[in-house]
C-alpha cells in the first residue's frame, strides 16, 4: 500500500495540522501548567513542542491519546480568526503564554488565529479541517516523547516534544506502523553489531567511525566500483591534505559562514591550521595551481575525501550522522556553453552507481535563485536553463524549489526510495560561482582573454559512511552476492573432509572469492543456522560423498536448495556473478 505524503495531500495536510490543535488541547487539559509553542505537520505526521514542569510518560501518552479521541468526538469546529495585534497580544497574556509572545513578534500582518471550540486556540495560518469530526479517531497515533529546545537553540529552555502520526483511514495507518516496526529491523546500527561491520568506540569519541575488517572490505569494493565507474567517465581522481592552514579557510568563506560546524585551529610551527569540513578548496588550489587554457575544459576531477565536522551531541546517529565521513567529492570545471552537456553525464553517472545498489525511484529537486545570492543574473539564467536543458533531455520527472538554491549557484538534489518507501537524500549537484571568484580562477579564452571558469560541485553517495547505513537497511543486511563481505560459507561435516574443504577455499580464494570455512565442529543444524543469521550468500556442505566426488551441497539464500554441485560450477559462477555485480549466483543444480 502506498501511503501519501503530507506535501502530496491537501486533504490530509488539513488533518494532520488539525490533529496536532487537538493534542495541544488535550494536553492542556490534562496538563495545566503545559505551555504551547509550535505544532506544525510534518511529511509523515505532526509534532507539538510543549513547556511542562514534568516529563511526559508513555502513560501521559495514552492519556492524552484518550482525551484527544474525546475532543474528536464533540465536533468542535475549526474556525479562522483575524484580530490586531493588540488584541492577539491580549489574549496571549490573558493566557500567560510566553512562548506565544514570542511568536506573535515575528509575524506580519494580518495576524490569524484559529478556535478549536469556544475554550481553545492558537495563533495560526491554517489550514484545518472544518470540525474534528472530519478526523477518524482510529487512524492517528501518539509515537514519541523527545526532547527539543526553543527555536531550535541549544541556549534556550529545553521542551519536550510529542510526536504524532494521522491518516484518512485505519488502514493507512495500519500500514505505518508495520513500516515502522519494518524500520526497527532494519536498523543499520543493529545490523552492523550483528554481522560485526562497523562500531563506534566511546574511547575514541563520538561520532567517529571504526570499520571492521568484513565491514571495511564491503567499503573497498563500494570504493572500487566507485572508482572504475568514475574513470569510465572521464574523471581523474585527486587526494588531497586533511588539514590547511587557517587562511585558506577564510578566502574560502568556511571561517565566516561555517565556523561551528568547524573543529578549532590547531598550531603547528606558529602558524594556525584547521582540520578540513570540506574538500572544495582544496580542488580550487589544484586547478589554480597552473594557469588553464579552454581547450583543457571540462576538467573532471573526484576524490573520496574524508573530512571533519563537529556535530552536536544529540543529533549524531550511528552512520547516519557522524563527525569524520569520507565524501564522494567531484568537481567540474568547465565552459558556460559545457553545463547542460556536463550536468547530462553526471545524472548518467549518478544512475549507473546508485542502480548497482538497487535504488531506481529517485526524487528530484531543481532549486533556483534564493533572494541573497551573489553572481550576475545572466550567469544565473545561463546555469539554470543549463540544469533544466539536462534533467529534460534526461528524461527525468523533477520539481522546482523556487529561491532553494544555494547563495552561489542553482542546484539539482536527488532523493532515493529505499524497499520500505522512505525517501533519502543522497546525491547532490551545484553550481558554483563563489569559489572561483574568491580564489580568482581563469582560464585562457579562445580570444586570449581571461575568462572565469563554471564550477559544478557533485556528490552522489552524499558520504561512504551515510550511504552504507542507507544502503544496510535497504537490503536489511542481506546483500547481494557482489557485495557481501563473506559470499560463500564452507561447512565441513567431519574433519576428514577439512583438507578438501580448504583446496576449495584456496581455488575461491585465487578467483577472487571470499569465502571461510566454519571450523566449529558444530552439528550440521547449527552450521546453517549460523549460516543463515549471518546472511551469508552461499552455504556448501561438505561431507565424504561431496569430498569423493569433487562436489559441494549448496543452499541459497536468494534460490533455495540447489542440491550437488560440481565444484568447477560454482567457481564458474561466483566468478561470473562478481564480474557482473549481480545480486546472485546463476546457478543450477548439476
Amino acid at each position: 500500500m502506498a501511503l501519501p505524503k503530507t506535501s502530496e495531500s491537501p486533504q490530509l495536510l488539513k488533518i494532520r495540522h488539525s490533529m496536532s490543535h487537538v493534542m495541544a488541547m488535550a494536553v492542556q487539559q490534562l496538563f495545566p501548567k503545559a505551555r504551547v509553542t509550535i505544532g506544525p505537520w510534518t511529511e509523515t505526521g505532526f509534532y507539538y513542542d510543549f513547556d511542562n514542569p514534568d516529563p511526559f510518560t508513555e502513560a501521559d501518552l495514552k492519556a492524552i491519546k484518550k482525551a484527544m479521541i474525546k475532543i474528536i468526538n464533540q465536533k468542535l469546529p475549526l474556525e479562522r480568526v483575524e484580530v490586531s495585534r493588540a488584541e492577539a497580544e491580549t489574549r496571549i497574556k490573558a493566557q500567560n503564554e510566553p512562548y506565544k509572545l514570542e511568536i506573535l513578534e515575528g509575524l506580519q500582518e494580518p495576524i490569524t488565529l484559529y478556535t478549536l471550540g469556544e475554550k481553545w486556540w492558537d495563533l495560526c495560518a491554517g489550514p484545518h479541517v472544518e470540525h474534528t469530526g472530519q478526523l477518524n479517531a482510529k487512524a492517528f497515533e501518539l509515537e514519541s516523547v523527545a526532547g527539543a529546545y526553543w527555536r531550535g537553540d541549544e541556549n534556550r529552555q529545553q521542551l519536550q516534544r510529542i510526536y504524532g502520526t494521522a491518516f484518512e483511514t485505519p488502514e493507512q495507518l495500519s500500514e505505518h506502523k508495520r513500516r515502522i516496526e519494518e524500520a526497527k529491523r532494519r536498523d543499520h546500527r543493529r545490523i552492523g553489531t550483528d554481522l560485526d561491520l562497523f562500531s563506534i568506540e566511546d574511547e575514541a569519541g563520538a561520532g567517529l567511525v571504526f570499520w571492521h575488517p568484513r565491514g571495511a572490505r564491503m567499503r573497498l569494493l563500494i570504493e572500487d566500483f566507485w572508482r572504475e565507474a568514475h574513470f569510465a567517465g572521464g574523471y581523474e581522481l585527486l587526494y588531497t591534505p586533511h588539514v590547511a592552514d587557517i587562511d585558506l579557510w577564510k578566502t574560502s568563506g568556511h571561517l565566516d559562514f561555517y565556523s561551528e560546524s568547524m573543529f578549532g585551529p590547531m598550531t603547528v610551527d606558529e602558524r594556525e591550521y584547521q582540520l578540513k569540513p570540506m574538500n572544495c578548496p582544496f580542488h580550487v588550489l589544484t586547478y589554480a595551481s597552473t594557469l588553464r587554457s579552454y581547450k583543457e575544459l571540462p576538467i573532471r576531477w573526484a576524490e573520496l575525501g574524508t573530512v571533519y565536522r563537529y556535530e552536536r551531541p544529540g543529533v549524531m546517529h550511528g552512520l547516519m550522522r557522524v563527525r569524520g565521513f569520507t565524501q564522494d567529492d567531484a568537481h567540474v570545471f568547465c565552459l558556460p556553453e559545457q553545463i547542460s552537456d556536463e550536468i547530462l553525464k553526471i545524472l548518467d553517472l549518478t544512475e549507473t552507481i546508485l542502480s548497482a545498489f538497487d535504488f531506481r525511484n529517485y526524487e528530484i529537486n531543481l532549486s533556483t535563485r534564493p533572494e541573497k545570492s551573489i553572481g550576475d543574473d545572466a550567469v544565473w539564467d545561463l546555469a539554470t536553463k543549463g540544469l533544466t536543458e539536462a534533467l529534460q533531455r534526461k528524461g527525468w520527472d523533477y520539481k522546482i524549489d523556487e529561491g532553494g538554491g544555494a547563495f552561489y549557484g542553482p542546484k539539482i538534489d536527488l532523493k532515493i526510495e529505499d524497499a520500505i518507501g522512505r525517501m533519502w537524500q543522497c546525491s547532490t549537484i551545484q553550481l558554483d560561482f563563489n569559489l572561483p571568484e574568491r580564489f580568482g580562477l581563469e582560464y585562457v579564452a579562445a580570444d586570449g582573454s581571461r575568462q572565469r571558469p563554471i564550477m559544478i560541485h557533485r556528490a552522489i553517495f552524499g558520504s561512504l559512511e551515510r550511504f552504507f547505513g542507507i544502503m544496510t537497511e535497504n537490503y536489511a543486511g542481506d546483500f547481494p552476492f557482489w557485495l557481501a563481505p563473506e559470499q560463500i560459507r564452507l561447512l565441513p561435516v567431519t574433519d576428514e573432509v577439512m583438507a578438501y574443504a580448504e583446496t576449495l577455499q584456496s581455488e575461491l580464494t585465487a578467483a577472487g572469492i571470499r569465502s571461510r570455512i566454519d571450523r566449529s565442529g558444530e552439528r550440521l543444524g547449527k552450521l546453517i543456522r549460523s549460516g543463515e543469521q549471518q546472511k551469508i550468500p552461499v552455504l556448501a556442505v561438505i561431507g565424504a560423498q561431496e569430498a569423493e566426488q569433487g562436489t559441494l551441497s549448496l543452499r541459497s539464500r536468494r534460490q533455495g536448495d540447489l542440491g550437488s554441485v560440481a565444484r568447477s560450477h560454482l567457481l564458474q559462477a561466483a566468478t561470473t556473478a562478481n564480474a557482473a555485480r549481480a545480486a546472485g549466483l546463476e546457478l543450477s543444480a548439476s
